[in-house]
């Protein structure tokens, strides 16, 4: 699979900014991807600021390589790569630290997907990931490790992962991910009762609503 860098950076600069726009990203915290070949991806550069990235604020690098680029890459390279590696069908990996989702990766609170259409649809797997130091080759040994039994990923003490088909597909994966948290979080504060589908419905939603197939994850 080979895809125009240039269209491919177009698409992670309107990303970057909706992100930013609507509270999926702060600051230079967060770096976003996607995948330029079957072995290379571009990446956001160190020290980025999501809201206004510049043709110059990207990477494109290859799976074997770390360094040697004109521009330092985000630090946080080697997880995205190992996803890649991993998962043949991903094209896009955002890493942010929304702030709900971030308090939940903070806590032991569980971000269920049986509540609404979205969460059903976009959160098909969130596993955690425990603490380790970012950009460091354990985190990304890591995430490497769940790449493949999951879609959206909460880095413990750190922030959220999400990765998909497409930046489109990861991104409402990413918003959903922060309402769905939002709302658990209301829910534990003001002590209301979620009243959580069935697993038919569910299921018969899934595969009978018209939407594309879902991926078969197999048993938990």
């Amino acid at each position: 699979m080979i895809v125009e860098t240039n269209q491919v950076r177009g698409q992670l600069q309107q990303v970057g900014r909706y992100m930013m726009g609507n509270n999926l990203a702060w600051g230079t915290a967060g770096n976003i991807s996607a995948r330029t070949s079957e072995e290379s991806l571009l990446i956001t550069a160190s020290g980025t600021y999501l809201g206004e990235l510049a043709e110059h604020d990207f990477v494109e690098c290859t799976f074997d390589k770390s360094e040697g680029y004109k521009r330092k890459p985000s630090k946080e390279l080697p997880m995205h790569r190992a996803i890649y590696e991993e998962r043949p069908d991903i094209s896009a990996v955002l890493h942010a630290s929304p702030f709900y989702s971030t308090l939940v990766a903070c806590s032991n609170l569980e971000v269920k997907n049986d509540l609404f259409i979205e969460s059903m649809y976009y959160l098909e797997r969130v596993e955690r990931v425990a603490y380790h130091h970012p950009g460091s080759n354990n985190l990304a040994e890591a995430v490497r490790k769940k790449a493949k039994s999951a879609n959206v990923l909460l880095l413990e003490n750190h922030g959220v992962l999400v990765f998909d088909t497409n930046i489109k597909e990861a991104i409402m994966a990413l918003e959903t991910l922060e309402m769905a948290c939002k709302m658990h979080i209301k829910v534990n504060h003001d002590k209301i009762r979620l009243q959580p589908l069935s697993n038919k419905t569910i299921d018969d939603f899934l595969h009978y609503a018209g939407y594309k197939p879902r991926r078969e994850w197999g048993e938990k």
